[in-house]
């Protein structure tokens, strides 16, 4: 999937959590393991596990880890959300599908990319439930979900989890975006 400005955003907010401290961040649905390899290198005090469903996304993220140098601090792992991943986490980072699979005609210009990145069973939201929930029992305490939705990144404390999850329902889906924004981090434009 091609990262847009929002996956920028996504990742300078986690960043500046991260900044002059050691934690334990989990990017769920790595894809490629650019937000992943991205915090890496951004705060290299952290730890990373990154998980995603796809055997392929996991085996080339685990190669782009290695080849920016931080294959040692980002722990790449097959599996569904926060299930494979070590508890007592400081920050949780997701770009998570979310477009309802029954929008697909409002995004004619998301044509090319894994539909699997994109496009959610429902209305698009059910992943999303399913990680605010579990990062609860998840999350250290003072730790936090930093998550893209809808082009808007959202920073919810532990401590606010279980009210957002009552707004998330609210949250009311953009009309279909009119433009592809592209973004990536400097070291991406090298990746095959």
């Amino acid at each position: 999937m091609t990262p847009r400005r929002a996956t920028e955003q996504l990742v300078a907010a986690a960043a500046d959590r991260l900044r002059g401290r050691a934690a334990r961040v989990a990017d769920v649905g790595t894809g490629s393991g650019a937000i992943a390899v991205s915090l890496a290198r951004l705060a290299p005090e952290t730890e990373v596990w990154a998980s995603d469903v796809s055997a392929a996304a996991v085996l080339l993220a685990r190669a782009n880890a290695r080849r920016f140098g931080v294959g040692d601090r980002v722990h790449v792992v097959k599996g569904e959300l926060l299930e494979p991943l070590p508890r007592h986490l400081d920050l949780i980072v997701a770009n998570l599908p979310y477009l309802p699979e029954s929008d697909r005609h409002r995004y004619p210009d998301l044509a090319e990319e894994p539909d699997k990145a994109l496009y959610a069973s429902g209305d698009g939201l059910g992943l999303y439930r399913r990680l605010l929930r579990s990062a609860e029992e998840r999350l250290s305490t003072g730790g936090a979900v930093v998550f893209q939705l809808h082009r808007r990144v959202h920073v919810v404390e532990r401590a606010e989890l279980a009210e957002f999850r009552s707004r998330l329902d609210r949250l009311v889906p953009e009309p279909a975006m009119s433009a592809r924004v592209r973004w990536a981090p400097a070291w991406a434009s090298s990746l095959p």
